[in-house]
């Protein structure tokens, strides 16, 4: 497919974009571009390095100009020696291909789902956010990313999959204590485009503190549209296709959505029986503090019913339950975790 912020340039943006790009891949020291204003190199710059997250070596960069000349002269900045730069290409392209391999003949949405859950189950989140952690090669060459890095590595898998996808940003918010820019992806699955935040649903699954099922996979943010994910994201700073089909959400398609406080109960006391834990979207309107109330008595009801408490925790702006049940041997009621999955971090460019 042709790049989606490509197409969002005028001509000399894209002549711009043309000449960088080949001039990147051939690892050039300077490369002469089109004359365009500062503001706009740096755009370029900026979208070029999300339509292509597989050129991971190049992170920042400067630029001269003659007065009267009609270029000017980039100067990028890589992030390793030219060989390393090459080797690291060879085992990125060997990484993608072999992983790829695994999910060639599933359909779309399976594909998505074997992207997001390899992202879940093999990526720790940098608190320390080193350097290439913010590039596909933190997540699949070290195991290790923040947002920026992980949403990348989605487009990377997803490019290679055939599946469409762009990369996401939103802004900062410092009247809501968000400091950083946050990255996720949008993907189309069926002709209908849906936003899908590996980082997030990772940060859940390694954070949920049950001890029943610790490496649980989290779905909260599997094919969300526009108005569920903006309870919890900022709006774009760059454009993305829109996202209005909101019957899609995972737990909706697995059934795992509920409307009536009885099918959560219900629920419940299998999971009790089993001494499973579950995790669920409450859909029955608004998620109050009474009804939360409601469904949290029902949850722990159930246990109660089989001598287990529960053990809870809460996603509050994408309404997601997640519980579990533990033998009581006089262990009190734990309060209801309240989950943030808000890893929001810098977008590294060329600033």
């Amino acid at each position: 497919m042709e790049p989606y912020y490509y197409q969002k340039m005028n001509k000399p943006q894209q002549a711009a974009y043309h000449a960088m790009q080949q001039g990147v891949l051939a690892l050039a020291d300077e490369i002469q571009l089109p004359r365009i204003p500062a503001e706009e190199l740096y755009d370029v710059f900026f979208r070029l390095r999300l339509d292509h997250p597989e050129i991971f070596w190049v992170v920042s960069y400067r630029y001269r100009y003659y007065q009267d000349s009609p270029n000017i002269i980039f100067v990028p900045e890589y992030l390793f020696e030219k060989n390393k730069i090459r080797e690291h290409q060879k085992a990125m392209q060997s990484r993608v291909e072999k992983l790829a391999r695994s999910a060639a003949k599933f359909t779309e949405w399976e594909k998505e789902k074997y992207i997001h859950d390899f992202i879940c189950e093999n990526i720790t989140y940098d608190k320390l956010k080193k350097p290439y952690s913010h590039e596909i090669i933190g997540p699949l060459g070290q195991g290790v990313g923040v947002c920026e890095g992980i949403a990348k590595s989605v487009k990377v898998l997803c490019d290679a999959l055939g599946v469409w996808c762009v990369i996401a940003i939103c802004g900062n918010n410092p009247e809501k204590g968000i400091k950083y820019r946050h990255t996720w992806n949008i993907v189309r699955i069926g002709g209908q485009y849906y936003h899908l935040d590996a980082t997030f649903d990772n940060t859940l699954g390694k954070h949920q503190g049950n001890a029943e099922a610790p490496g649980e996979i989290r779905y909260d943010y599997f094919n969300l549209g526009d108005k569920a994910v903006f309870r919890d994201h900022e709006p774009l700073i760059a454009p993305a296709p829109g996202c209005p089909d909101n019957d899609h959400f995972y737990y909706k398609e697995k059934k795992l959505s509920f409307t009536k406080t009885e099918e959560v109960y219900k629920r419940a006391q299998q999971m009790a029986k089993k001494s499973r834990a579950m995790t669920f979207q409450w859909r029955g309107g608004y998620l109050t503090r009474e009804v939360l109330q409601e469904l949290l008595e029902l949850i722990r009801k159930a246990g109660e019913e089989r001598q287990k408490t529960a053990r809870i925790s809460l996603n509050w702006p994408q309404a997601v339950i997640h519980f579990s049940y533990v033998e009581n041997a006089g262990i009190p009621e734990p309060e209801v975790v309240m989950e943030d999955a808000n890893e929001g971090e810098q977008f590294d460019t060329g600033e």
